[in-house]
């Protein structure tokens, strides 16, 4: 496993700011390639975030995660989310085999993620098309690709909160 944030995270993760991880990539550009990012709310991790994850990493050799910010979670989910604080999810995500780093990004979209790094490889899962990524035209403008990952299994932290609250899937 490549360790991107190894010698500049405190805490033993893999949690890395968005400087420090262009600052590691500028050094060695090379080493980390081919660059695979992701992004998500991460919220209540489950099987199908693992297994997406693990997908994600085959597809390169280095796979950061962007992890929503709970300001962001909030927009785009409503003010009863996120469940777990983002420094909390960003550890559990940075914990994972196939995560290499994680940086968390205040905005909705990791549109500026994107353009700080230029991933190689953009993942994002099945029920996503190109067509209704906002991030797809910064990925492709800045040559990388896109890859759409088959959902495993559908399980989602929205369901698995509607279950508790009602009792019912």
């Amino acid at each position: 496993m490549c360790n991107v944030a190894s010698n500049v995270v405190s805490n033993d993760s893999n949690v890395i700011s968005l400087d420090s991880l262009q600052a590691i990539l500028r050094q060695s550009p090379q080493a980390w390639r081919p660059l695979v990012f992701t992004n998500g709310c991460f919220d209540l991790i489950h099987v199908g975030h693992v297994r997406y994850l693990q997908a994600a990493k085959q597809l390169g050799k280095t796979l950061i995660v962007g992890l929503n910010s709970d300001r962001s979670v909030r927009q785009l989910k409503g003010d009863l989310r996120p469940i777990v604080p983002e420094a909390q999810r960003a550890e559990v995500v940075g914990a994972l085999k196939p995560v290499d780093a994680v940086v968390i990004f205040p905005e909705t979209t990791a549109i500026a993620t994107i353009q700080a790094i230029s991933p190689d490889i953009y993942v994002k899962g099945g029920d996503y098309t190109p067509a209704t990524l906002p991030e797809a035209p910064v990925v492709i403008a800045s040559g990388g690709r896109i890859e759409l990952i088959q959902i495993e299994i559908p399980t989602s932290t929205s369901k698995i909160l509607e279950k508790i609250r009602n009792g019912k899937e």
